[in-house]
């Protein structure tokens, strides 16, 4: 059962991330955080939903927000991912699984008849006061940054 996490403290956390960043929830207090899970990088929804943040970054910034996007993959993989896409968000390295399971993103999943532990793409909005606002799990990718947006509009 995935526990929720809307009205909750934003989990603690500290992990590496690309730009040689060791980062922690408490790096974002004063600020709103967009920090989503995916499952890998440089396939072709992760890469996609990795875009569109990257495309409305300066909208979210207007917003008093920064993103963060978290995958099980290496700081080397992160930083290929990061520069070949461009993106201006810095993405967060956890082989461990510390983060993911911290946040209860990690989920029993199957592909061509094989099942496995895997992350489940979701998103969370976090207020600048470190509550989390909205959670989204098993996101689509599709539509998903623009309800990611619109979401955050309506709430400041």
């Amino acid at each position: 059962m995935t526990k929720m996490l809307e009205g909750k403290k934003c989990p603690k956390f500290k992990a590496k991330c690309t730009s040689e960043l060791n980062l922690s929830n408490e790096d974002f207090i004063g600020k709103n955080l967009v920090i989503y899970f995916y499952p890998k990088d440089s396939t072709p929804g992760c890469t996609t939903e990795g875009q569109e943040f990257r495309d409305n970054y300066k909208y979210f910034k207007k917003l008093n927000t920064e993103i963060l996007g978290v995958s099980r993959d290496s700081i080397k993989s992160h930083e290929n991912f990061k520069s070949k896409q461009a993106f201006p968000f810095e993405l967060l390295s956890d082989p461990d699984e510390k983060v993911c399971r911290a946040f209860d993103v990690m989920k029993l999943k199957s592909m061509y008849g094989r099942e496995y532990i895997g992350v489940d793409r979701s998103t969370f909005l976090v207020s600048a006061k470190g509550i989390i606002l909205k959670e989204w799990r098993s996101v689509k990718v599709k539509g998903h940054v623009d309800d990611v947006l619109s979401t955050l509009k309506n709430l400041t």
